[in-house]
C-alpha cells in the first residue's frame, strides 16, 4: 500500500514546491511570501482540492486561484502559477493571456508531460506578445493523478468515463480508441511512480486490459530510464535513498477477474457514504431535510439547504471509523456526543469570561489572546469547538446513511449478498426480496440479482431465469445490465470456476442496545447489528500471493516485468524470490472502497511492522 513517505505527503510536498515557484517550500521562514495567483484547469482543481485547503493555498501566497477558462481580469504587477493539462485549447489560452499581457510573469506548470510542438506553439506565441523575459519558467510536474488518502489514489475525475470499465469493455471499441484509453491510463501510473520516486516490478493477468497496461507502462519507464541525461527516477527525486533496497510491486489486476464486489451493497462507514451518497474527491454533498412538518397546508415546499463537508485526514474521528462496520460508527457518534455534551458548559464559561456569549464561532477563533485570562481560554475554545463542528459533521452524514439503510433495508441485501457471495445457505428466497416492494430502489434489486448471477456455479434454468426477469421488471428494473453478465459469463468461462469470497462472513450480534436509548441520535431500530469477519476478496488474495511469492494457480502465469532489466525478456519467473515489502494494486476498469479496506484490513492483519 503505502510507502515510507506516503504518496498524500509526496504529492503535496510537489505540489507546494510548485507553488513556491519551483523551489523548496521551506516551513519556518518567516518573511512574507510572494503573493500570486494560481490559475487551474479543472484538471489541476481536482489535484490541488483533496490535498490543500483555501487557508494553506492562502499561506503560500496564492490570494487568487481561478479556472483557466474563466474571465479573468488584468493584474499586471502580480506573477502567475499555471497548473494545466498540455491540451491544444490551454494552450491557446495560455498564449491569449501573453497576448493580453494579464501578469507580470508566468511559471507554466503541466500536469502531465507536454509534447515538443506544443511547446514551440507558446513560444511563438511568447515571442509574439514580446513576452518572452515573463515566462519564468515551464515545468512538466508529473502529477496526473488524485490521491485521496495516505494510501490510495485514482486517476481522474474529469472525464473519468474515458477510463471506465465500459471504455475498456464497450464491444464495438476500435484499436485507436483503446490505445488512447491505454495510454491515459499508463500516462497517470508513470506520474505516480515518479512522484513516488521508485520503479516498480510489474505483475499482471495475461490475455487482459491489465496486461495492455503493463506492456505500456513498462515500456514508458524503460525508455526513462535509458536516457540517462533527462530520467526521472535519478538523484534527488529519489528522497532518502529509502527504496535502496527494496522495490515495490505493482499489481494491474483486470476488473473482470471479480464483477461481484464492486456491485456488493457495503457495511463499513467510508463504503456506504460512497454508495448510497454523493462523495467526490473526500467531499460529500448533503441536502438537509428543512421541517416540512409545521408549514401550513398547502403551502410551497421549502428549498432543501444544500450542505458539504470534507472527510479529510485531519478528522479524527473519520479516520479511525471510516472502515468500521456502520453500527459501531453510531454508537461512536453518539459517545463522542455525550463527552462533549460534559464539556458543553465549559464551552459556555469560556464564551462568557470573553464576553462573546452571542458572537459566531467563526469570530472567536480569530482573537489573540490579551490577558492571562483569556489565555487559556482562547487556547481550549477552539479545541473545543472544533470538536463540536467534527461531531455536528458526523451526525448529519451517518443520519443521512441510516436514512438509506432503513429506507431501502441495506442491512437486508448486505446480509443476503454476503450468504449468496460465501455459498452460505439461504434463509429467504431471492424471488421474494426482488418481489418486495418495501425492499430496496430497482437498482439495488439488479445488484442483488447480478451478485447471484455471477456466484452461482449453477446457472438458474431458463424458466427460473424468465421468473426472475419478469420479477425485475415488475420491480422496474432495467434489464440491459443482466444481458451483458451473461455474455460476460459465457464468455469467461468463469462458470468452471468463479472467484471464491472465503466462508461466511456476517454474524448478527443482538441489537445495539446502547444505540437503542431513546436519548440517542440514531434509532437504529429494524436494523441489524452485523459484525465483519475478516476474510479476503479476490484482488486481496492475489497481492497476497505475489507479495508473499506464494505458489497459487490463481497467479501462477501472472507476467513479471522489471523495467530495469537491460532486456525486456518476459519471463513470468520472479528474480527475486524474497516477499515484497510494499505493494500498489492498480485495478483496471476501477477498484472501489469495499476492496481498499479489505487490502488495509489485510495489511494491519499481516503486521509486517512496516505498511
Amino acid at each position: 500500500m503505502a510507502a515510507a513517505a506516503s504518496i498524500r505527503e509526496r504529492q503535496t510536498v510537489a505540489l507546494k514546491r510548485m507553488l513556491n515557484f519551483n523551489v523548496p517550500h521551506v516551513k519556518n521562514s518567516t518573511g512574507e511570501p510572494v503573493w500570486k495567483v494560481l490559475i487551474y484547469d479543472r484538471f489541476g482543481q481536482d489535484i490541488i482540492s483533496p490535498l490543500l485547503s483555501v487557508k494553506e493555498l492562502r499561506d503560500m501566497g496564492i490570494t487568487l486561484h481561478l479556472l483557466l477558462h474563466s474571465d479573468r481580469d488584468p493584474i499586471p504587477d502580480v506573477p502567475a502559477v499555471y497548473f494545466v493539462m498540455p491540451t491544444e485549447e490551454n494552450i491557446d489560452r495560455m498564449c491569449q493571456d501573453l497576448r493580453n499581457q494579464l501578469y507580470e510573469s508566468y511559471y507554466l506548470n503541466f500536469i502531465s508531460a507536454i509534447s515538443r510542438s506544443k511547446l514551440e506553439d507558446i513560444a511563438n506565441a511568447a515571442l509574439a506578445a514580446s513576452a518572452v523575459t515573463q515566462v519564468a519558467k515551464v515545468f512538466d510536474q508529473y502529477l496526473n493523478f488524485i490521491t485521496l488518502e495516505d494510501d490510495m489514489f485514482v486517476l481522474c475525475n474529469q472525464n473519468k468515463e474515458l477510463v471506465s470499465y465500459r471504455a475498456i469493455n464497450r464491444p464495438d471499441i476500435t484499436d485507436t480508441e483503446m490505445e488512447t484509453v491505454m495510454d491515459t491510463i499508463v500516462d497517470s501510473l508513470f506520474c505516480f511512480f515518479v512522484t513516488l520516486g521508485a520503479v516498480p516490478i510489474i505483475r499482471c493477468s495475461r490475455g487482459t486490459a491489465a496486461e495492455m497496461v503493463a506492456v505500456k507502462l513498462d515500456k514508458k519507464l524503460r525508455e526513462n530510464l535509458r536516457d540517462a541525461r533527462n530520467s526521472l527516477f535519478t538523484g534527488d527525486t529519489l528522497g532518502a535513498g529509502q527504496f535502496s533496497f527494496q522495490r515495490p510491486l505493482l499489481v494491474l489486476v483486470d476488473r473482470n477477474i471479480d464483477l461481484a464486489t464492486p456491485l456488493h451493497h457495503t457495511w463499513t462507514y467510508q463504503a456506504l457514504v460512497h454508495d448510497v451518497l454523493d462523495f467526490h474527491l473526500n467531499r460529500v454533498n448533503l441536502e438537509e431535510s428543512s421541517g416540512v412538518e409545521n408549514s401550513p397546508a398547502g403551502a410551497r415546499p421549502k428549498r432543501k439547504n444544500k450542505k458539504s463537508y470534507d472527510l479529510t485526514p485531519v478528522d479524527k474521528f473519520w479516520q479511525k471509523h471510516k472502515g468500521s462496520p456502520f453500527p459501531e460508527v453510531a454508537e461512536s457518534v453518539q459517545q463522542e456526543l455525550e463527552s462533549y455534551r460534559a464539556q458543553e458548559d465549559e464551552v459556555k464559561r469560556l464564551k462568557s469570561i470573553m464576553g462573546l456569549e452571542g458572537e459566531d464561532e467563526g469570530a472567536i477563533s480569530m482573537l489573540s489572546d490579551n490577558t492571562a485570562k483569556l489565555t487559556s481560554a482562547v487556547s481550549s475554545l477552539p479545541e473545543l469547538l472544533e470538536k463540536k463542528r467534527l461531531i455536528d459533521l458526523h451526525t448529519n452524514v451517518a443520519t443521512a446513511v441510516l436514512e438509506h439503510i432503513k429506507a431501502r433495508k441495506l442491512d437486508v441485501y448486505f446480509e443476503y449478498e454476503e450468504k449468496i457471495m460465501s455459498k452460505t445457505t439461504l434463509d429467504k428466497s431471492l424471488l421474494d426480496i426482488i418481489s418486495d416492494p418495501d425492499a430496496g430502489t430497482p437498482e439495488d434489486k439488479m445488484r442483488l440479482f447480478l451478485i447471484y448471477y455471477i456466484s452461482t456455479q449453477q446457472a438458474p434454468s431458463e424458466a427460473d431465469l424468465e421468473q426472475y426477469k419478469k420479477a425485475l421488471t415488475d420491480a422496474g428494473c432495467n434489464l440491459n445490465p443482466l444481458q451483458y453478465i451473461k455474455q460476460w459469463k459465457a464468455f469467461t468461462k468463469m462458470a468452471s470456476a468463479p472467484a471464491s469470497y472465503g466462508n461466511t462472513t456476517t454474524k448478527p450480534m443482538g441489537l445495539l442496545s446502547r444505540v437503542m436509548n431513546t436519548g440517542s441520535q440514531f434509532v437504529m431500530e429494524g436494523v441489524k447489528n452485523l459484525v465483519l469477519k475478516q476474510q479476503n476478496l479476490p484482488v486481496t488474495r492475489i497481492l497476497d500471493n505475489l507479495m508473499e511469492m506464494k505458489s497459487n494457480p490463481e497467479t501462477d502465469d501472472y507476467r513479471y516485468f522489471d523495467p530495469k532489466m537491460l532486456r525486456g525478456n518476459d519471463s513470468s519467473v520472479p528474480r527475486n524470490k524474497n516477499p515484497f515489502q510494499e505493494a500498489i494494486v492498480f485495478v483496471v476498469g476501477g477498484g472501489n472502497y469495499i476492496e481498499y479496506q479489505n487490502l488495509v484490513d489485510y495489511i494491519k492483519l499481516s503486521q509486517l511492522g512496516q505498511k
